[in-house]
């Protein structure tokens, strides 16, 4: 079981129970689990959108957050419908969104339509936080361009969000 990954001059490694598989040794750094989540979820950038598909070709949102967390040791249902119940909730609702609040390696879920009652229908990983500029940016599956990252500010998701899920305590 995959308890922890490591980044070593470039390349990722796995660390297991006591024994360690290292290749390059150089500048060898420990990373938090947010860290190793964000680091594995990357590494499926530019998979294409399928629906219903649960990888190693094609995925869709949930299946791709699924595989992600997986990958860190940590399992999730496969759908949005029941991600939406996992861990503690931040931030409920678009007037609620408090960028202080998210962290690296949430999830964040949105609605599949704007305006009246939002049934989730979208989830990504939160990547990183801007204090700044009050945004965050989010690691997803989408229809048009499969794995990529995207701005919450986007005006297609900061209308249709819904919650942010803290699964990495």
């Amino acid at each position: 079981m995959i308890t922890g990954l490591l980044l070593a001059a470039g390349t990722l490694c796995a660390q297991q129970r006591d024994t360690l598989a290292v290749r390059d040794t150089v500048a060898v750094t420990t990373m938090s689990k947010a860290d190793s989540l964000i680091a594995y979820a990357k590494t499926f950038m530019g998979k294409p959108y399928k629906l219903g598909a649960e990888g190693p070709y094609y995925y869709d949102c949930s299946s791709f957050v699924r595989a992600a967390f997986r990958g860190i040791g940590i399992e999730l249902p496969r759908n949005t419908i029941r991600q939406i119940r996992e861990g503690e909730g931040v931030c409920e609702g678009v007037a609620n969104v408090d960028q202080q609040e998210i962290r690296r390696g949430d999830i964040v879920l949105f609605g599949k339509r704007v305006g009246g009652i939002k049934e989730v229908g979208h989830v990504g990983i939160v990547v990183d936080v801007d204090l700044e500029h009050s945004d965050f940016t989010f690691i997803h599956c989408g229809v048009t361009g499969g794995v990529e990252i995207q701005k919450f500010s986007n005006p297609y998701y900061l209308m249709r969000y819904i919650t942010c899920r803290r699964i990495i305590p």
